[in-house]
């Protein structure tokens, strides 16, 4: 019996990294982990589950999994819920929760948890890109949030604490990998032990996620503080970060010993004064929300030209193609949607920390004048202007040795 075209065989596949809830599926090194902890399997077990992640888009039928997993050996129907039994118990799954996998009757069966994939293979060809060096080595952990759902969070570098807010859009073990961002981690983890965490429905964090909103996401941030114990710190935010790093600075000014905003703003797009602003923020949304998980790179693109204009196109490639794996197309558009919602003007001369402001001149993803408007508006707060056009810098902006400098001396004044 052969497979249908299209099909997908674990045994011609390419390398693969498959990341699931708290699980980690790697089929080059034939090991399923947990939280970082690899798990006991059988080698069986382990094809079976391998097949259904990787054709979870779709119903695995029986005899597709005879042909993959038994090479089309004969076996009983016994043995085949034997086996998918000894899956679901692998994953603390059964027959009746079904969280994983579920029964298909008279068709067969079918992975339903949200899946992010990494070709083990993957390299980006750069010379420019291979001269960043890895970060250092990070400890992943989860915590849960006021309203239960599980966040993810990572530990790094040596030094007092540092957090760093949650941005649109993070990937706790992509992102420490990738050359968008990997000369950013070094920089900070170099000084300090920095904290990092996913945002609800993105990354390692869970994604079967109904609200978005910036009470939420705060209350996100205060978990993994309040999971550390951390009496008091300074506090990052990026981009869409920085409005939950304000938000959580102004109600909680005895933990925040400093505060600094890179490309941020207290108005989302649905609140600023530029004409047709909700126009193409809803353009956006709805363009996600259709595009953004096909092979078809033009939406992603879209963003990566907005944050990116100037950036090698290794780099460029790297952040269209992490876009898709972070999260799912819904997720994206609801995430997008909530930061539109934000204005916490209100919660500026609430802030009582000292406040470094750091703002590209040129750049589109995030207005310059909103970067103006969060100094402004915080008390005495040092505003740091970037000749840049980009939104993330690169290694290789000539702003970024500049940014990190301005970094290191505010946190260490």
């Amino acid at each position: 019996m052969a497979l249908e075209p299209g099909r997908t065989c674990p045994t011609h596949v390419a390398e693969m990294r498959y990341y699931f809830d708290d699980f980690m599926l790697d089929t080059d090194a034939q090991e399923l982990s947990a939280h970082g902890k690899a798990l006991r399997i059988e080698p069986r077990v382990f094809d079976v589950l391998h097949f259904l992640v990787a054709n979870g888009d779709r119903v695995v039928s029986k005899d597709e999994l005879v042909v993959s997993v038994w090479e089309g050996r004969f076996i009983s129907d016994a043995a085949m819920s034997s086996a998918v039994r000894s899956v679901r118990r692998a994953l603390g799954d059964d027959g009746k929760g079904q969280r994983f996998i579920r029964t298909m009757h008279g068709r067969g069966f079918r992975f339903v948890m949200p899946v992010i994939e990494q070709d083990s293979t993957d390299k980006i060809e750069s010379d420019d890109v291979e001269d960043v060096p890895r970060p250092p080595a990070q400890e992943v952990r989860f915590c849960q949030s006021k309203d239960g759902v599980r966040i993810a969070y990572a530990i790094a570098g040596d030094g007092p604490p540092l957090v760093k807010a949650s941005n649109w859009l993070n990937h706790l073990e992509f992102d420490w990998e990738s050359p968008v961002w990997r000369h950013f981690f070094i920089g900070l983890a170099g000084a300090h032990k920095l904290i990092r965490y996913d945002a609800r429905g993105s990354g390692l964090s869970a994604w079967d996620v109904t609200d978005f909103s910036l009470e939420r996401q705060v209350e996100d941030l205060e978990t993994v503080v309040d999971t550390l114990e951390l009496d008091t710190f300074p506090l990052l935010g990026l981009s869409q970060g920085c409005a939950k790093a304000i938000a959580y600075a102004a109600k909680h000014p005895d933990r925040v010993t400093k505060l600094v905003l890179i490309g941020g703003y207290a108005r989302g797009w649905r609140h600023r004064d530029a004409p047709d602003t909700v126009a193409v923020g809803e353009a956006r949304c709805a363009l996600i929300r259709t595009g953004w998980g096909s092979d078809n790179k033009t939406v992603r693109q879209l963003f990566t030209t907005t944050y990116m204009p100037d950036a090698p196109v290794d780099y460029q490639d790297w952040f269209t193609e992490i876009q898709r794996k972070t999260t799912t197309p819904e997720n994206a558009a609801h995430i997008l949607s909530a930061h539109g919602d934000v204005d916490i003007r209100s919660l500026l001369g609430e802030v009582r920390a000292p406040t470094l402001v750091i703002h590209g001149r040129n750049e589109v993803g995030v207005p310059y004048d909103q970067g103006q408007e969060l100094a402004a508006g915080i008390r005495d707060a040092r505003f740091v202007t970037l000749d840049t056009a980009n939104h993330i810098l690169p290694a290789d902006d000539p702003e970024w040795p500049r940014a990190l400098g301005a970094i290191h001396h505010f946190l260490a004044d």
